[in-house]
């Protein structure tokens, strides 16, 4: 009986048994599509990382730097573009030469202060006041410098300045920012410097060497200006 009984229980779990293979053969196969899928995703992020690692290391090559005369004769039969072109850069033609290299000439630079008002100082700066105070401020009070520049012969890109404060020979502040780009124009700029206030107490009191700084994109100095301001006591 028990013989009887094994045997019919083979038989009856023998279709059983091989649908169980065919699961795990159709199981097998789905897993070796995974795989593979997973294969060719993990080769394609490879690929993508490579080409941004390239790309991080690609060296720019800027095109040739041509004058403002030349980028208009480009354009000189066409009266629209050219007139276009005059217009967005603030010159006629006559005013350009072949100069590739832009100069920045600064006329003055003054201060803005709620004690006084304005204070301006032609540029460059006459060697009768070099080394004397330019302006003095109250502890504590708000200011702001303020240059007029013209910008010659090219575009000026980039322009950044910065701004170190010594007092007795130690270094107190820096300030650096961007001014920006700028294009040949008949009127020259007029830009304020971000507002800034004068520190307070005793130690504060005192007279400041600084130096202010001006540089292109290229690492052109376009001006160097050493200059002396005092502090005083807020009455």
């Amino acid at each position: 009986m028990e013989s009887g009984n094994g045997k019919r229980a083979q038989e009856e779990a023998g279709p059983s048994s091989g649908i169980d293979e065919s699961k795990q053969e159709v199981t097998g196969k789905a897993s070796d599509v995974y795989d593979h899928a997973r294969e060719e995703e993990e080769e394609a992020e490879e690929e993508e990382e490579g080409a941004i690692h390239h790309n991080k290391n690609a060296v720019f090559v800027p095109g040739p730097l041509l004058s403002l005369k030349e980028q208009i004769e480009r354009d000189k039969e066409d009266e629209s573009l050219r007139r276009w072109k005059e217009k967005l850069l603030g010159c006629l033609e006559s005013d350009l030469d072949d100069k590739l290299d832009p100069e920045v000439k600064f006329h003055s630079i003054g201060i803005l202060s709620e004690d006084f008002g304005e204070i301006v100082t032609p540029l460059p700066v006459d060697e009768k006041q070099n080394g004397c105070t330019l302006f003095t401020l109250r502890e504590g009070s708000r200011y702001q410098l303020k240059l007029k520049f013209s910008v010659l012969h090219n575009i000026v890109s980039g322009l950044t300045y910065s701004n170190s404060v010594w007092k007795g020979g130690l270094q107190v502040d820096q300030s650096k920012g961007m001014l920006g780009t700028f294009a040949p124009q008949k009127e020259p700029y007029v830009y304020a410097l971000k507002e800034d206030t004068t520190p307070s107490g005793a130690l504060a009191r005192g007279v400041y060497s600084a130096k202010l700084k001006f540089e292109d994109d290229d690492r052109r100095c376009h001006m160097e200006l050493k200059y002396l301001f005092e502090i005083k006591k807020s009455s």
